[in-house]
This record gives C-alpha cells, sequence and structure tokens, in this order.
C-alpha cells in the first residue's frame, strides 16, 4: 500500500494559491487515474486507485497546511503503512518557478506542513517532491502574501503542462522506482 499526501489548505479562498500547489498536482493525478475525492474520518479527503495491483491512496489533509502531520498519522496507523510508502507534494519557494525536485530527505526548510509531517512520523526521512514557487521580493511582498496569493493564468497553464509529466512519475513511484532514479528522470 502506498500513500500520496498533497499539502494545502482547505476553503475556497486558497483554490489555486501557491501554497495549494500540492492540492493542485493530487487533484490532476487523481483525473488522470479516474478517481475522485470523499471526506474520511481521518483529517482528509482521499481517493483511493490501483496501479500495478497496488492500492494508492491520494490523500489531501483537511486540517490546514500547519497541522498536515496530523492527517499522515492517521493514515499510516488506521491503514498500517510505514513512512517509506509515503510520498508528499509540497510547495518550495527556495526553487525557481517551474521547477520540481524529489527529495528523499531532509529539513523542513521553513515549510510547516513538512513540519507538522517529521513532528507526527519521528524521521526526516519520507520523499517528496516539492514544486518550485519561486521567492517573494521582500521589500514589496510578505512570504505570507505570496505563499498564499493566486497562481496567474498563465502560471496555471504552465503547472498543467507539468503536472502531466508528474503524473508519470507518480505511476513510477508505485512501481517501485527509487528517490535517486526519480531525481535523475524528473528534477528539473
Amino acid at each position: 500500500m502506498k500513500f500520496i499526501f498533497g499539502l494545502g489548505n482547505i476553503g475556497e479562498s486558497y483554490d489555486q494559491t501557491r501554497h495549494n500547489i500540492g492540492f493542485m498536482a493530487l487533484d490532476h493525478f487523481a483525473e488522470s487515474q479516474g478517481v475522485s475525492f470523499a471526506p474520511t474520518k481521518l483529517f482528509g479527503a482521499a481517493a483511493k486507485t490501483q496501479i500495478d495491483g497496488e492500492t494508492v491512496w491520494l490523500v489531501k489533509p483537511s486540517t490546514y497546511m500547519n497541522d498536515s502531520g496530523q492527517a499522515v498519522r492517521a493514515f499510516l496507523d488506521f491503514y498500517g503503512g510505514d513512512v517509506q510508502d509515503i510520498l508528499v507534494l509540497a510547495d518550495d519557494m527556495d526553487s525557481a518557478f517551474g521547477k520540481i525536485r524529489f527529495r528523499a530527505k531532509g529539513s523542513a526548510g521553513g515549510h510547516n506542513g513538512l513540519k507538522s509531517i517529521m513532528s507526527h512520523v519521528k524521521t526526516q526521512e519520507f520523499l517528496r517532491l516539492k514544486f518550485g514557487i519561486g521567492h517573494p521580493d521582500h521589500d514589496h511582498q510578505s512570504v505570507v502574501n505570496y505563499v498564499l496569493g493566486k497562481f496567474s493564468k498563465e502560471d496555471l497553464a504552465a503547472w498543467d503542462q507539468t503536472f502531466t509529466k508528474v503524473d508519470q512519475a507518480l505511476v513510477d513511484w508505485v512501481k517501485g522506482a527509487d528517490a535517486a532514479k526519480l531525481s535523475n528522470q524528473y528534477n528539473g
């Protein structure tokens, strides 16, 4: 069993914001798999799919970004999953807009959703796919306003193309590709 967690904030006011790119990527993948999300009692909306006989849970935590780890822990506990069976999709201000990067471990880098997951799973060693959203100009815009700002129509079109590539990367991960292989093939 595998788990893919897309990070974001619930509510219409957060739709298509930079901080919600994890939700957006997971929505795209769910659509490609022909599944849709439903609320659960495990602190998130989830969809279940099968890839080459492997059950894969797609999860969007409903706890808001800063407590995403609560949903991760709940799903792992309920289904008997292990931290090696998770992939987390999150925004990354330290990468240029449009870049994607697989990482097998590392610090949260100031990302509160990743901090929460690390706190709940008691390790930094879990696979994540980071989506570069660029960094704000500190003289004109605060970090909070930037990450909660909406993507432009042009940005959304660019992400749609990237998400198609990401859909294949997620399938490759489920089929057994490790972090090194995924990084070599998809980072950039």
